[in-house]
């Protein structure tokens, strides 16, 4: 048969007839359909293909294994966040992007320790509770949290300025579902755009910009992880996050607090900033 502009994606979407796994099978032929709907209604010329090609190629050569490239590309193109939501779970806390710096593993740290190593301005506190959905708590739950600095840099951005591991802490929930650590209040920040997706968002007139915000996963036996963010009520770009990652129940205030009883308990001075942020798992089905 003929291969034409009317008969290639029959041609194409039955090449996968036989495919053994029926998920994959479903997914290539769904896909072959949708792209090649696409290229019949943009019609790009062959310079155009290249030059796709060729983005895609640079995307590849970008990835390290300190920096994910594609993760960024599906993230401003809003596809990590539909993936997210597609997957979320009704009554537990909503889920977000994971973002192209958690690449390197989280130190394990102690309940109280600080994730910030290099003496940051606005000490901040972040407290919380884990939960089931039912309202129990979650003894010896994972939460691994990571940030940028209040300059808006993670460590792996600044090897030469910042240790391995800054902003970085991984946590265990006590008897009672609680956590709490010592960091410093986020800073908005730019996204990586000094490779082909800053190229991207350059060509489009798209701002790079995130607002401030804490990184989570959390995780315990028997319960669906979540991947989520606490964002800093107030801070700019939350009405314009370049990866539409803002949800209004992920908005949290970090409050200054004087209380120098709770500043000692702490471990901090007065003032301070005090952030809490309650964290519910869904059970695994």
């Amino acid at each position: 048969m003929d291969f034409t502009v009317e008969s290639a994606t029959s041609a194409v979407v039955g090449s996968f007839d036989a495919t053994p796994d029926p998920r994959l099978r479903e997914v290539m032929q769904v896909l072959t359909r949708h792209l090649h709907d696409f290229v019949r209604e943009t019609a790009p010329t062959v310079g155009e293909w290249n030059t796709a090609i060729e983005f895609l190629t640079e995307v590849g050569r970008w990835c390290s294994d300190t920096r994910q490239e594609f993760i960024l590309l599906s993230d401003v193109l809003g596809v990590s966040m539909l993936v997210e939501t597609i997957n979320g779970h009704e009554g537990g806390t909503e889920s977000t992007v994971l973002g192209p710096f958690h690449m390197t593993e989280s130190p394990r740290r102690e309940l109280g320790d600080s994730i910030d190593l290099i003496g940051g301005t606005r000490v901040c506190v972040v407290t919380g509770t884990v939960r089931t959905t039912s309202g129990e708590p979650l003894a010896d739950a994972g939460v691994d949290v990571w940030q940028c600095t209040e300059d808006g840099f993670y460590d792996v951005q600044q090897p030469d300025r910042q240790p391995a591991g800054n902003g970085r802490g991984l946590f265990r929930t006590d008897a009672e579902g609680r956590y709490w650590f010592r960091t410093v209040v986020p800073s908005s920040y730019p996204i990586p755009t000094d490779g082909p997706v800053g190229t991207l968002l350059g060509a489009t007139d798209r701002h790079p910009y995130r607002p401030a915000h804490v990184h989570l996963i959390v995780s315990a036996e028997g319960y669906e992880e979540v991947t989520t963010h606490a964002f800093v009520a107030g801070s700019a770009y939350v009405d314009s996050d370049a990866v539409f990652a803002v949800k209004k129940n992920l908005m949290v205030e970090f409050v200054e607090s004087t209380d120098a009883g709770a500043a000692a308990e702490y471990g901090v001075e007065a003032p301070f900033v005090h952030a809490e942020f309650d964290i519910v798992l869904h059970e695994r089905s």
